[in-house]
C-alpha cells in the first residue's frame, strides 16, 4: 500500500492531479479541500495517499491531513458510498462540518452536496455515527498528534477498524518517546489483547 507521496506538482486539474516522484508521474484525484491547499505547480508537495484496487483500475487518491484521508476510508464503509461520492463529500463540506451535521442529524446541509439525496444522507447519518469521535478530535489528529510516528499510528489503527476514540485511549497509554509508528502500533495492539 502508497501511504504518501512526496514530489513536485506537475499538474492541477480538479479532481485529478499528478505528482512526479523520482521521474514517476502518479496520477490522483483529490478532493476539492486539498485542491484549495496545493502550492503552485512545479513545487514541492507532500500528500497521503489512499489505494483503491478494482477489477478494472488501481486508483490513487491524494489527501491533505490525515483526517480528510480517515473520513474518506469511513465513508467507503458505508453501502452504497464509492469513491466519487466520498470525494464529492469531501469537495462539499468539511470534515468538521461533516461530523457536526452527523451528530446534530443535519440532513438538510448534507443533501445540499452534489450527489447526496435524502435517503443517502440519512443512511451516511446512521452508518457514520459510530465511526466519527462526538467531540471532533478525530479532525485534528495531524496537528495534535505528538510526533510523525503516533500520526501515522492513529491512522493505522483507524484502518483497522478502531474508532478514533478507542485509538486515542489507546495510544495515550502508551510512553510513544523513542518508538516509531510501527512500534507504537504493535504495542497498542497487545493493550487491546491484553485487555
Amino acid at each position: 500500500m502508497i501511504g504518501h507521496l512526496k514530489g513536485t506538482l506537475v499538474s492541477r486539474r480538479p479532481p485529478e492531479l499528478v505528482l512526479e516522484v523520482a521521474g514517476v508521474g502518479y496520477e490522483l484525484e483529490a478532493p476539492m479541500s486539498t485542491f484549495y491547499r496545493l502550492p503552485e505547480t512545479g513545487q514541492s508537495l507532500t500528500l497521503l495517499t489512499h489505494l483503491l484496487v478494482r477489477e478494472d483500475a488501481q486508483l490513487l487518491y491524494g489527501f491533505a491531513t490525515e483526517a480528510e484521508r480517515s473520513l474518506f476510508r469511513n465513508l467507503l464503509k458505508v453501502s452504497g458510498v464509492g469513491a466519487r461520492i466520498a470525494l464529492g463529500i469531501l469537495s462539499g463540506i468539511s470534515v468538521e462540518g461533516f461530523r457536526r451535521s452527523v451528530f446534530e442529524r443535519d440532513i438538510a446541509s448534507l443533501t445540499r452536496i452534489p450527489g447526496i439525496g435524502r435517503k443517502t444522507a440519512e443512511r451516511l447519518m446512521v452508518e457514520m455515527a459510530d465511526r466519527l469521535d462526538p467531540d471532533g478530535t478525530e479532525t485534528h489528529v495531524q496537528e495534535g498528534a505528538g510526533t510523525e510516528a503516533e500520526a501515522e499510528a492513529h491512522g493505522a489503527l483507524l484502518a483497522l477498524g478502531y474508532r478514533p476514540a478507542e485509538v486515542r485511549r489507546l495510544l495515550a497509554k502508551l510512553d510513544a518517546s523513542g518508538l516509531n509508528s510501527e512500534q507504537l502500533i504493535r504495542e497498542a495492539l497487545k493493550r487491546v489483547h491484553a485487555g
